[in-house]
């Protein structure tokens, strides 16, 4: 089989001018100060690989797992580089070579990335078995106990970062489908699909949205005019599912029919990002064949590291003469949760659920993959009794970056500490992001500096509870 890295177009090699304005972004760089921790390094050994000037080796293959994927470097890239595309290459080559493989590592990629996260009623099955634990105290005994240290060290080290699994999951508090109240109904003039979606764009600064809906007399009831789906995820449906019904409420609140399969695939993500393609080719197809998307308006996320895949399928799957057109549409579709609540000019809450300061951090993939920064403030400043206060470095990764906190824990670690900081700096009773990692990566910060007060939210929680204040 060719060399994944000289089967891609050369000139998305070739657009690289080593100008270095991805360094002062790139975290890693900014870490080392060395070249080849930063994008333009990277880019220089996939081309000499793809010139067959250096061979794959385990050194080039820990060159791309030091690397976060955060894309920052795309934001900052004056000439459009796809680096997105060229990481996601070069670990596929570097697994197809099993350059750093050994047997620890495999059995791990295989029991969780091919079996764990490509069965979603056995990652269930998992979740529910860390609820059990921790509810039923063997968790706070074997702490006590100091049963912990019989654990490998770097188990020892992950035990008291895994994620609170919730009681209930997304397909227990959300039905399959949903439908708006009567009363909220008789607000919007019913407009047909069609029209909906063609009036659905965004504008270049994203902070302006189209109108869609007027005013009815009462004695009128209109129908929902539009209709989307609903993605649950694989982290968010375990340790968030209130953050997957707070989207689905928001949604009944502006007036939208809303589908959720309850047993959903893993979106791929963690599948691309780790080089394992064929798998996530696999899982987009069982995705879209479960979600058709010329059936809806919108498909929407609220998981930035999900949604940045998700917008991709149309390249991922561009060479399936099945499947190419379908995954084209879906990726017309995709829309963040945030993102399409400003495209359809949301409804702006008149309670007052909260009196609080917030400030907001920005997952990465959500600001540089889906390049949707502004409309998550948009929401939050849409609040009665919210005062944004900014965060500096907002864009500035947290450490988490999908399985980093992980694999590269000394980095990540770093990374973690460098955001709380700045966190602080904010002066904000709650701390609002939109991607699981970084909300578990910032939950996790919070515990280590022993704060049981400040919270963590998605946006999208804090505008349903100013929904659900209306109705008390």
């Amino acid at each position: 089989m060719q060399n994944l890295l000289k089967s891609l177009d050369y000139s998305v090699l070739q657009q690289c001018m080593h100008c270095g304005m991805c360094l002062p972004v790139c975290p890693t760089y900014a870490e080392t100060k060395e070249e080849r921790h930063g994008p333009r390094g990277r880019i220089s050994l996939m081309r000499a690989i793809a010139d067959d000037e250096l061979e794959v080796t385990r050194a080039f293959g820990d060159e791309m797992y030091y690397c976060l994927g955060c894309l920052a470097c795309t934001s900052a890239c004056p000439a459009g580089v796809n680096y997105a595309e060229l990481f996601e290459t070069a670990r596929a080559e570097v697994e197809r070579r099993h350059v750093i493989k050994s047997t620890q590592r495999d059995f791990w990629r295989w029991s969780v990335v091919k079996v764990l996260f490509t069965r979603p009623r056995l990652l269930r099955l998992a979740g529910r078995g860390l609820w059990l634990w921790r509810v039923t105290g063997m968790q706070a005994l074997t702490r006590a106990l100091r049963l912990t240290y019989l654990l490998p060290r770097r188990l020892r080290e992950l035990e008291p970062q895994a994620p609170r699994v919730g009681a209930k999951f997304s397909h227990q508090l959300i039905k399959p489908v949903e439908m708006p109240s009567e009363k909220v109904a008789r607000t919007f003039l019913s407009v047909p699909p069609a029209q909906s979606a063609a009036k659905s764009e965004i504008d270049d600064d994203s902070s302006q949205a189209t109108q869609t809906g007027m005013s009815v007399p009462p004695s009128q009831t209109a129908v929902p005019f539009r209709r989307v789906a609903v993605l649950t995820g694989c982290v968010q449906d375990l340790a968030f599912p209130e953050i997957n019904r707070a989207t689905v409420d928001v949604l009944l609140a502006n007036n939208c029919e809303v589908h959720t399969p309850p047993v959903q695939p893993c979106c791929g993500s963690l599948h691309a990002h780790n080089g394992d393609l064929e798998s996530a080719r696999t899982l987009a197809r069982r995705l879209i064949d479960m979600i058709p998307p010329e059936n809806f308006d919108a498909i929407i996320s609220n998981a930035g590291g999900c949604g940045s895949h998700l917008r991709h399928y149309d390249h991922l799957l561009r060479d399936d003469p099945a499947y190419a057109a379908r995954a084209a549409e879906w990726s017309r579709k995709l829309r963040d949760i945030s993102e399409y609540l400003v495209e359809i000019d949301f409804r702006k809450p008149e309670a007052r659920a909260v009196t609080q300061t917030v400030t907001y951090h920005e997952s990465c993939h959500l600001c540089h993959g889906q390049k949707v920064s502004a409309q998550p403030r948009a929401v939050l400043r849409a609040i009665p009794g919210v005062e944004l206060h900014e965060c500096p470095e907002a864009t500035w990764c947290c450490g988490s970056a999908g399985i980093y906190n992980i694999t590269q824990p000394v980095t990540a670690g770093r990374l973690q500490d460098r955001k709380m900081a700045n966190l602080r700096r904010a002066h904000a009773g709650i701390i609002t992001t939109a991607n699981p990692g970084c909300h578990l990566q910032i939950q996790n910060g919070l515990r280590a500096e022993k704060d049981t007060i400040t919270e963590v939210a998605h946006p999208v929680v804090l505008l349903a509870r100013a929904y659900a204040a209306e109705r008390k």
